[in-house]
């Protein structure tokens, strides 16, 4: 069984790498069918691809189009596997209002975000993409949040990360929200030197420290 898991994993990764949707289709198909853990092979199989393939990009070594169908692969793929997550009767945890940065139209590792934190229990207000600064602040205002969550995939972008807290702390109202910041480029040097509450490298490491941090914030208030 472990050595089924392994191999449809790295199938998986390789068929995002390749950008053929048909193959990632076919494969996400196979792990629910197998029983195997969904999130092992979005994390293992899809992040590890699409990193792969942005790390490829970066280097000049695959162009826009190849991008594109990496990301459409991933896509289809996510669309087979995110709605088998189990959700379970959980009681609501928080209230999360999430996006990616100006600038950023890359959405995977949000979505999946998004749909890993509404399977713990946390009620998300998903902005999208390309989402300017002040969106954020008035949606967390507006829905009550607890977390913003801020996705940047590309490291040109990264700057629309400290742009939010910029714009908290100028308003005045930096200690209200827990801000947390993610993707590719996003390090815990990087959330610490623009003092973002939190940095995670995957999808379920968020949801856990997600968790934390609204314990920690319902002790202090």
């Amino acid at each position: 069984m472990a050595v089924q898991k392994e191999e449809k994993i790295k199938k998986l990764c390789e068929a995002v790498v390749a950008g053929d949707r048909e193959a990632a289709i076919k494969v996400a198909n196979e792990i629910i069918e197998g029983g195997l853990d969904i999130i092992d092979a979005i994390e293992k199989g899809l992040m590890i691809g699409a990193k792969e393939v942005g790390d490829k990009f970066d280097k000049m070594e695959i162009f826009l189009p190849e991008l594109m169908m990496a990301a459409d692969a991933m896509q289809a793929a996510l669309n087979v596997l995110l709605p088998k997550i189990p959700k379970g009767e959980v009681p609501r945890k928080g209230v999360v209002v999430s996006g990616t940065v100006k600038g950023d139209i890359h959405d995977i590792g949000k979505n999946i975000l998004v749909a890993m934190l509404r399977a713990n229990g946390f009620e998300v207000h998903d902005l999208g993409v390309d989402v300017p600064t002040s969106k954020f602040i008035d949606e967390a205002e507006k829905v009550g949040a607890d977390i913003i969550t801020l996705s940047a995939l590309m490291a040109s972008t990264l700057g629309g990360q400290k742009d939010v807290i910029d714009y908290l702390k100028a308003m005045g109202k930096r200690d209200k929200f827990i801000v947390m910041v993610g993707g590719g480029p996003t390090t815990k040097e990087w959330a610490d030197e623009i003092g973002a509450d939190g940095y995670a490298e995957t999808a379920s490491e968020a949801v856990k420290l997600a968790l934390e941090l609204i314990e920690k914030k319902k002790r202090r208030g």
